[in-house]
């Protein structure tokens, strides 16, 4: 599995994965094309793409915090889910960034929701704050209730939620 880093919206993987971003999450829980441009100039901001027998297979789009990542985007290519390629991928997480903080929808809103659950608690991590409200993304979408997740137990989860809310969001 190759893990490369996006630097410009020019790649030309880029129009696959924000194909599969703008249709995989539901509008309140992703940025616009134009939002998402803006990404590439964000230094704290990481887009990688993931290779497995060399074909795009997903992305990972995370932020470089204060002393811990916040991964606002992962995923695996529906045609290319249920082959473990998640696990490999919260893997490269685990051995790269010791402190790994992500969003995602509650359990019980669903079976999809609940299977994510499963997969990121069978991947090593544990819910940290059930009351997380996940700003929104602008005009016309809504802030949404969220869990937060976390490959640690963090100190201050306070300081935590006010760091995501003013870089992520702001």
């Amino acid at each position: 599995m190759e893990f490369l880093p996006i630097t410009s919206p020019e790649d030309y993987k880029i129009k696959d994965i924000y194909h599969s971003y703008s249709t995989t999450f539901p509008e309140d829980e992703r940025r616009d094309w134009d939002q998402f441009v803006k990404l590439f100039s964000n230094p704290h901001v990481k887009v990688i793409s993931v290779l497995h027998e060399s074909k795009v297979i997903g992305y990972l789009i995370f932020w470089e915090l204060s002393d811990y990542i916040f991964v606002e985007h992962f995923e695996v290519f529906a045609e290319f889910r249920s082959q473990k390629l998640g696990s490999h991928i919260t893997g490269y997480l685990f051995k790269n960034y010791p402190r790994i903080i992500l969003e995602i929808e509650p359990a019980h809103i669903g079976e999809d929701a609940q299977r994510r659950y499963s997969f990121y608690q069978k991947n090593g991590f544990s819910l940290i704050e059930e009351m997380y409200v996940q700003p929104s993304y602008g005009e016309g979408k809504q802030p949404l209730d969220l869990w937060l997740l976390a490959n640690y137990s963090p100190a201050d989860l306070k300081k935590i939620k006010e760091e995501i809310y003013d870089v992520v969001y702001h």
